[in-house]
């Protein structure tokens, strides 16, 4: 296998009931997308949630992000994920540091939750959130 037939690998970060998780990763195995899709939750529930929507591994935790960042193409989860503290204090200082720092792309999905505001940004329906994140990694996995 050359390194142009290398799969990319997604790498989607959610916590607290894994909803958003969820659907990023069925929408993301709907369209069809070519990449291993590895999904990492704060908590159990989250990362439940995201291998029962079809993600090819999971794991939990601190840890499970800090390696996943490191070997991950693309990121994609809410915006919380680079905000120490955000999704309820499920995002450790570690863990947003991990994804900031990551040599990957992020897609982060801007939702307005747990104290932090997006300024400019209107409300959408999740699911507009989550087509638009699906576009974005379409394009960016084309490319």
């Amino acid at each position: 296998m050359s390194l142009e037939d290398k799969k990319k690998r997604i790498l989607i970060i959610d916590g607290q009931g894994g909803g958003m998780g969820r659907q990023l990763t069925a929408a993301l195995k709907a369209s069809g997308v070519s990449a291993e899709i590895t999904a990492v939750g704060t908590n159990a529930l989250a990362t439940s949630a995201m291998l029962k929507a079809g993600a090819d591994q999971a794991a939990t935790g601190e840890n499970a992000v800090v390696v996943g960042c490191r070997r991950a193409d693309l990121i994609i989860g809410p915006i919380g994920i680079v905000i120490a503290d955000a999704l309820l204090g499920e995002v450790t200082p570690a863990m947003a540091a991990a994804v900031g720092q990551s040599a990957a792309t992020r897609i982060l999905v801007p939702v307005s939750h747990c104290d932090n505001r997006i300024a400019g940004m209107e409300e959408l329906p999740m699911s507009r959130l989550v087509e638009s994140a699906v576009r974005l990694a379409r394009e960016y996995l084309e490319k």
